[in-house]
């Protein structure tokens, strides 16, 4: 039996207001400053060349670095606040008695908000099914949390705004709602491992009460870990990305990752699969190829078969998942964001 209380949302009192309202202020004006500073310093400063070479690549080093940075900073802060009202618990209970194709769709979109990594894979896979929900439904929600990974959002925003921002999450709603549908239509339940149908426990989801002093501190803790974490793969992406964008001649990448070379987007899928990055390192490099040629489509199906595919998470999920549903799994998955990728190339 599964019981939940709806989470009470008080307002936020004046010293968190007033806090809020001034770190939004500092952002601003620091996110205003970085074009001009990372110019004076490349140009100026250092006196090189606008035209060169070095130049452009300082500059754009320069500018990308605190610009992601700050971005990551925000957008984390933001989805962190969004998280405290989710938990893999509550999740689970709105999943619960939800039939396939809706279920699907309401599972994908729950993916992207809620708290995932590979380690929790497995556990969250036998509460899903504790809980009665699908299987296809299931791989919907654990297909979303991955592949639509936030701070690849952030830094796709940061690097060519919402748009393209935007064809990301929609492609890995896509493919996370199809391959789930797939997977479910496919009554692939007896490759789920025995010992997974065996367990039943009683869940009891009672929502944490929080004040939004204590939403705001749970969120300034997540922008220090994660910041924390990715800065390192964040200035190398970068470094590498500078280096293409200053170096790399655009005629070069078009004819290798452009929409008209056909099998670009499957050897894209397949080279990013032994690939597995943090995605703070890989998001800029896939920014500057498109900046220098390469189409959306086969660069966004890279970069999700580099986050999404990962062979780490297909280590852990074996321990709940026979071999022949592994690998209808990441197969679906494959020829899902594969299909994206064309589709992306073609309407671009």
């Amino acid at each position: 039996m599964t019981t939940l209380t709806s989470p009470s949302i008080p307002q936020p009192n004046k010293r968190t207001f007033f806090i809020l309202a001034a770190a939004l202020v500092f952002w601003l004006v620091a996110y205003n400053l970085i074009q001009p500073l990372a110019n004076w310093i490349a140009y100026e400063a250092l006196g090189l060349a606008a035209d060169s070479h070095l130049g452009e690549s300082l500059a754009f080093f320069l500018y990308d670095v605190p610009k992601i940075l700050l971005l990551l900073s925000g957008m984390v802060f933001l989805i962190s606040i969004v998280r405290t009202f989710f938990s893999p618990e509550r999740t689970r209970a709105l999943l619960g008695g939800k039939r396939e194709g809706v279920g699907n769709i309401f599972a994908a979109m729950l993916g992207i908000v809620t708290p995932f990594c590979s380690c929790s894979a497995v556990p969250l896979f036998i509460g899903f099914v504790e809980a009665g929900i699908p299987l296809g439904v299931t791989f919907s929600f654990l297909i979303a949390a991955p592949t639509i990974n936030e701070v690849a959002v952030i830094l796709l925003f940061g690097l060519f705004g919402w748009k393209v921002a935007g064809l990301y999450v929609a492609s890995g709603l896509t493919v996370a709602i199809i391959a789930g549908f797939i997977i479910g239509r496919l009554k692939m339940e007896k490759h789920v491992a025995d010992f997974v149908w065996k367990v039943h426990r009683k869940v009891d989801v009672e929502e944490e009460k929080l004040t939004w002093a204590d939403r705001v501190e749970r969120a300034w803790g997540s922008v220090k870990e994660i910041v924390g974490k990715v800065w390192l793969y964040v200035v190398i992406g970068i470094a590498v990305g500078a280096g293409i964008h200053g170096y790399v001649p655009e005629d070069a990448l078009a004819s290798i990752l452009g929409a008209n070379v056909w099998w670009s987007v499957p050897a894209a899928v397949l080279l990013g699969i032994p690939l597995y990055s943090n995605a703070a390192g890989i998001v800029p490099i896939v920014g500057t190829l498109i900046e220098k040629g390469a189409s959306v489509g086969t660069a966004l199906a890279f970069m999700m078969s580099v986050i999404g595919l990962s062979l780490p998470e297909a280590v852990i999920l074996k321990r709940v998942l026979k071999t022949p549903l592994l690998v209808v799994f990441f197969a679906v998955i494959a020829v899902a964001i594969i299909f994206t990728g064309y589709l992306f190339n073609l309407v671009l």
